[in-house]
């Protein structure tokens, strides 16, 4: 096997593994398939992680993880595909970054890694194995790269700012103890 061969072939890997992986967890926010709890269940939990409007941001998150994993998969516009997934894995990572890094403490790990994937497939190109190159990389222009990301940077910023914000506006109002409760004898 030479070695652009083994490369094409190793990137269809990336794609198929990431992509599926990504389609299937969008799933679970758009239609409840998976073990998923669906538009209404997702956006109640958004809502409770400071994501507001719920149902709007599950529907955003399910489509961003659903199409651009569909399309990673695929090899299909490669870097708005790569971008959008590693958007919304950022406003994962956001949720899970005061667990720390390791996914067995409900930490970022899982989304961070997700998220570069499809971001190193955005930027490495999908290989030969892939619609983009049976298309004539007609939606995988070298322009589309930085474009995709920086529209994806700005909204990821905004939606994940206005998350934080909303946290720290809800935090004001609560005052911690000054002294543990104990009860003296």
């Amino acid at each position: 096997m030479r070695r652009n061969d083994r490369r094409d072939l190793g990137l269809l890997l990336l794609r198929l593994g990431t992509g599926g992986a990504l389609a299937a967890h969008g799933a679970q926010k758009l239609f409840g398939w998976f073990g998923g709890h669906g538009i209404e269940g997702t956006g109640q939990f958004m809502e409770s992680v400071g994501y507001v409007p719920g149902k709007a941001s599950a529907t955003a998150a399910g489509l961003a993880e659903t199409g651009g994993g569909t399309l990673l998969a695929l090899g299909l516009a490669t870097p708005a595909a790569g971008a959008a997934a590693a958007g919304a894995m950022a406003g994962a990572a956001a949720v899970h970054a005061p667990n720390g890094f390791f996914n067995q403490g409900g930490g970022y790990e899982y989304a961070a890694t997700l998220g570069l994937t499809a971001a190193g497939l955005a930027i490495t190109g999908p290989g030969r194995l892939s619609l983009d190159h049976l298309l004539g990389h007609a939606v995988n222009r070298g322009w589309m790269i930085p474009a995709a990301f920086a529209a994806t940077a700005a909204g990821t910023a905004v939606v994940v700012g206005a998350r934080a914000r909303r946290l720290r506006k809800a935090k004001e109002g609560e005052q911690e103890a000054l002294f543990e409760e104990e009860y003296m004898e």
